[in-house]
């Protein structure tokens, strides 16, 4: 790469989807590759979609989920080349708390090769990646809190 590199900016969006079954919080991760490398949902926008509507449909996509957003997460952001065409990328991916309203893992696209629900603390010990890894540390943490709030709430 030289210093007169192109740069671009492609955005993404995704989500953190989880449900408490059985009293244990978990999430859904999907899987690539032997050995499977986990990761969180999350895709490109198609043409006039919101970061929403694009977290929302590509989580459908790749979990086989119907979701509906329960929160923001915020956003990361990285870099990686393109060292053949001289082009650096700085992505920006949208992440959004969700909860499953329908569908079902089994009915994910190919893109996967396995999607699994993870008990909330075996996925953040598989999660391919360290910054996905804040994300759902994240997701976390607002569960826990909005949680601990409703019990107070009632008490």
């Amino acid at each position: 790469m030289n210093a007169k590199s192109r740069v671009e900016n492609p955005v993404s969006a995704g989500g953190v989807v989880y449900q408490i079954n059985g009293g244990r919080l978990e999430t859904v991760l999907c899987g690539r590759s032997q050995p499977v490398r986990w990761s969180l949902a999350k895709g490109t926008p198609d043409e006039g979609e919101t970061m929403e509507q694009t977290a929302l449909r590509e989580v459908r996509e790749e979990t086989g989920l119907e979701v509906e957003i329960d929160g923001s997460l915020g956003s990361i952001d990285y870099w990686f080349a393109d060292r053949r065409n001289d082009v650096r990328y700085h992505k920006t991916v949208y992440f959004y708390l969700m909860v499953p309203v329908g569908g079902a893992i089994d009915q994910h696209d190919p893109e996967f090769d396995v999607v699994q629900w993870f008990d909330a603390e075996d996925a953040l010990k598989n999660l391919a990646y360290a910054n996905e890894v804040n994300v759902l540390q994240r997701a976390l943490d607002l569960i826990a809190v909005r949680n601990g709030a409703n019990s107070r709430e009632r008490t």
